[in-house]
């Protein structure tokens, strides 16, 4: 297969090293409208060549590996694929993403979401094996073509990820609460320190517990900012549920029922008894 990757930041520049590895995998090229990604993409030997995003048609496999509202725009860009082309997205939202697709191309076009990442950006950002033994989401797969899902599995089950299949409004209301509503509290808590007067003085205590809480804040603000838009509604449902819990434990604090405020984190604690 001949691959074209449009966006070679963190997850398109980090697919593009997984994919090298792969013996079915012919030639990768890549596509950025930012030319210093271009630049960097092709000193790291992430792409074999960088094309104009006009010629990513001629390619087997298309990759969107850029925010959400671009996949939309790219989208609309990629009417006339042969109909043999897999175009495969790796937005963090999925319905308004599926919505979107002309119908021309709707069974060239098979909605994933990797879950993973870091909160670096830019092709400096891509690591070796980002993909591996982590969930993909693949969703409202009935309405890709045939051909498009074994390309998807194929590559996915080559990159090691474990395939989950779900519709798009119910994947976007669990990415809500295990991805999205957790950058809106990192980006939270990272302003309500820095919006004190001493916040030099505070930081200069901050140790494991406040850098692994914060560290989402260093995300990318135009790629978050789309993911707050286009998941709009199920953002702020987990926002409001988040705040009843935190009003829950600040009203426990405040009235000094201790007993409370122990059986409430005791409660937190069995997280990870599934989580793990």
């Amino acid at each position: 297969m001949n691959v074209a990757i449009i966006g070679l930041g963190l997850m398109g520049g980090s697919l593009a090293k997984s994919l090298k590895k792969l013996d079915f995998i012919k030639e990768i090229v890549g596509s950025d409208h930012n030319p210093k990604h271009q630049k960097e993409a092709l000193e790291l030997s992430l792409v074999d060549k960088i094309v104009d995003i006009n010629q990513v048609k001629k390619y087997d496999v298309i990759f969107l590996a850029i925010p959400v509202d671009g996949i939309i725009a790219a989208l609309q860009n990629l009417v006339g694929v042969k109909e043999s082309t897999t175009i495969i997205d790796l937005g963090s939202t999925k319905a308004k993403i599926i919505a979107s697709v002309p119908h021309q191309i709707r069974k060239n076009f098979v909605a994933a979401h990797p879950m993973t990442g870091t909160e670096n950006f830019g092709p400096s950002a891509a690591v070796e094996n980002l993909y591996d033994d982590k969930v993909v989401v693949l969703c409202d797969i009935e309405n890709s073509g045939e051909h498009q899902i074994e390309v998807a599995k194929r590559i996915f089950k080559a990159l090691h990820m474990k395939k989950h299949f779900m519709p798009a409004h119910q994947h976007d209301r669990h990415a809500a609460f295990i991805s999205h509503m957790p950058h809106a509290i990192a980006y939270s808590l990272a302003n309500t320190v820095m919006n004190q007067e001493q916040k030099h003085t505070i930081l200069a205590l901050a140790a494991g517990g406040f850098r692994s809480m914060s560290r989402l804040a260093k995300s990318s603000a135009f790629m978050w900012e789309d993911i707050f838009r286009q998941n709009k509604t199920n953002l702020l449902e987990a926002i409001e549920l988040f705040e009843n819990e935190l009003n829950i434990l600040k009203e426990h604090i405040k009235n000094d029922e201790w007993e409370k405020v122990h059986k409430n984190i005791e409660a937190g604690n069995r997280l990870h008894e599934v989580l793990d």
